[in-house]
């Protein structure tokens, strides 16, 4: 067998791993096994590989900064104090409440990225949605899945995908928000409305007007302007071409350690409920995407892309959006992105071309709970939570959610 093709065999089955877990292993054993499988082979020098894992700093620094942040909050009960707001808020109106945790979840997808929503902001729902005694609490934890993809794309810091797509040429701010506002709000709209009608008859039911909320102690308020500090920062360095990472990184740190301090709290508690595993797991992702570089894939791949956009950039940025939006599917968003987006940054595509991608890898994963990172913790959280959504359920509902949104922010992003 050519190396090659053995190359190709072990990502490929490397990557199933990490999608099924087989044997209930986590996704970082599939992929760092992959990796290591791949040097001990000599399909890939160890050189090549720390060269793969090197080219994830940004997206590892940025990772570190968002679970701290996250967990931080999360312990100091800013989202159940959210939820419970909007729970409040709705007064007895299951319709209203649905848009009230709508709007929340986009708030936390944009500032906090997609897989704080699926981790942090699922449980608080779940623990709201039981306190107003929703005898159908699943229409409101959809939303946690749904809208962690929908609004993936709003700034560069709501998706570890965005900084994959552009590596080190994220635009600025000035320039993302421009090119994928529109988008944006449009995807979040789209999916509001359909998922909407999807659980119109299960959003019939009441639920309990007087419901508390709890007070939100000192620590929960610091978290929270910690967020809104993260967020100013993270945008001035977007602006000024900075890569997200470092400041993402030393944001995140610096807020936990004033809540801990000022709560005199161990920091042992936050270190290990943080989800740690993720960075292995990208990391192994990085290697194996570096390995198919070594093949020629990317390489054949991005000739592909850049003939393809000199002869048509707007049939090519429809055709790369939606074949990149089911691929997600198949492979997940993650690998799916580093693919895309090595092989658009050495294409040089036209700006909608590579704006399609983004879209694709960000937006396709609500077709089905394989799709990215986010909407399998969204479903661990669930089953933390009793409630479960099988695989064909939430096919179902995504053929209905995904393709409108997809097609209206690629229209968007191609046309206007």
């Amino acid at each position: 067998m050519s190396p090659p093709i053995l190359t190709w065999i072990i990502a490929a089955v490397a990557t199933a791993g990490v999608i099924l877990r087989p044997f209930n292993w986590p996704e970082a054993v599939w992929a760092v096994a992959g990796a290591c499988l791949l040097v001990a082979l000599k399909l890939l020098s160890p050189g090549d590989a720390l060269s793969g894992i090197a080219k994830g700093t940004d997206v590892y620094l940025f990772l570190i900064g968002m679970m701290l942040l996250a967990e931080i909050a999360r312990q100091e009960g800013l989202f159940d104090w959210l939820a419970a707001v909007a729970t409040r808020k709705a007064k007895g109106s299951a319709t209203r409440l649905f848009l009230l945790i709508y709007a929340v979840g986009t708030i936390v997808t944009t500032f906090l990225s997609n897989d704080a929503t699926a981790v942090v902001l699922t449980p608080a729902v779940a623990a709201a949605v039981k306190t107003a005694k929703a005898d159908q609490p699943l229409p409101y934890l959809l939303i946690c899945a749904f809208i962690a993809n929908a609004a993936s794309f709003v700034l560069p810091i709501s998706n570890p995908a965005n900084l994959v797509i552009y590596g080190s040429h994220m635009p600025p701010l000035l320039q993302w928000l421009p090119r994928y506002l529109l988008p944006s709000v449009l995807s979040i709209a789209a999916t509001y409305f359909v998922l909407r009608w999807t659980q119109r008859d299960a959003l019939q039911q009441t639920i309990e007007a007087d419901v508390p909320v709890p007070e939100l102690s000192g620590g929960g308020k610091t978290a929270g302007f910690g967020i809104v500090a993260t967020a100013i920062v993270l945008i001035v360095s977007s602006a000024f071409d900075i890569q997200l990472g470092l400041p993402t990184a030393i944001a995140g740190a610096v807020t936990a350690a004033v809540v801990l301090i000022s709560q005199r709290t161990s920091p042992w508690t936050t270190v290990k409920d943080i989800s740690w595993g993720v960075l292995p797991l990208v990391a192994g992702l990085f290697v194996l995407v570096e390995a198919l570089d070594r093949t020629g894939l990317i390489a054949r791949l991005s000739q592909l892309l850049h003939d393809a956009a000199q002869a048509s950039a707007n049939e090519t940025a429809w055709g790369a959006g939606v074949i990149l939006a089911v691929a997600t599917n198949l492979m997940n968003n993650l690998p799916a992105g580093l693919i895309a987006g090595s092989a658009v940054q050495t294409a040089h595509v036209p700006e909608q071309v590579t704006s399609a991608v983004l879209i694709g890898v960000d937006l396709g994963p609500n077709l089905s709970v394989t799709g990215s990172l986010a909407t399998i913790l969204w479903l661990t959280a669930l089953r933390r939570e009793g409630q479960n959504v099988s695989a064909g359920t939430f096919l179902k509902l995504g053929c209905f959610v995904m393709p409108p949104a997809l097609l209206l922010a690629i229209a968007a992003a191609v046309l206007v």
